[in-house]
């Protein structure tokens, strides 16, 4: 993977940059290709219980990016009042307004196949498959900030799942986990309070 155009930053400091980033616009910052290059590097390195590597990935960019947000607000419009409508609008339209969304997966055909081999943990599989994702979504978008891109983490699944699916051809047994919007930063993410780590780990010795 070539970082030489990765921003020099160590990694504390790049997981404490990474924000929620809901002003974005779709002027590009990296190109294609290095978001590529992201996704491919996130999605083989990214760890998952027993290396099942049941974590799968798309991602939207230009017209198709549009067009998810399109679908989206066309899904809640059926579900949120319409005098009631108009901030959801506003997140929707913020989110169109950016450059692409990584759309999250999870194959459940992968999660039950070690269900059905290792029954011992059958009710485990589903939490740990749920787990690495997360951590796949944490390296995607810690990625995408160290590259000048800003995103934000949704969850517009289940309502969005079939309409998606159809759209892009997706398979029956992929799951839809999160989607994430990136674009430019237009405008930073607000002030963000911190309880006391004191009270949130203990180190024993």
């Amino acid at each position: 993977m070539n970082s030489s155009n990765v921003a020099t930053r160590d990694f504390y400091t790049a997981l404490k940059e990474r924000r929620s980033i809901y002003a974005i616009s779709n002027e590009q910052v990296a190109s294609d290709e290095r978001i590529k290059e992201i996704i491919h590097h996130a999605v083989k390195y990214t760890p998952s219980s027993f290396n099942s590597q049941s974590a799968r990935v798309v991602v939207l960019l230009g017209d198709k990016h549009k067009k998810l947000w399109d679908i989206t607000t066309d899904t809640l419009k059926a579900v949120v009042p319409a005098d009631k409508f108009a901030p959801t609008q506003e997140k929707m339209d913020a989110f169109s307004a950016g450059y692409g969304t990584v759309l999250f997966f999870e194959d459940d055909e992968v999660v039950k196949g070690l269900q059905e081999q290792f029954a011992l943990y059958a009710d485990n599989f589903p939490v740990w498959s749920n787990q690495s994702n997360g951590m796949l979504q944490l390296v995607v978008w810690i990625a995408l900030e160290q590259e000048g891109y800003g995103a934000s983490l949704q969850h517009y699944n289940p309502l969005i799942d079939d309409k998606v699916k159809a759209e892009w051809n997706i398979p029956a047994s992929w799951k839809l986990i999160a989607q994430m919007p990136f674009g430019k930063p237009v405008a930073p993410a607000g002030d963000k309070d911190f309880q006391p780590l004191e009270e949130r780990v203990k180190i024993f010795k």
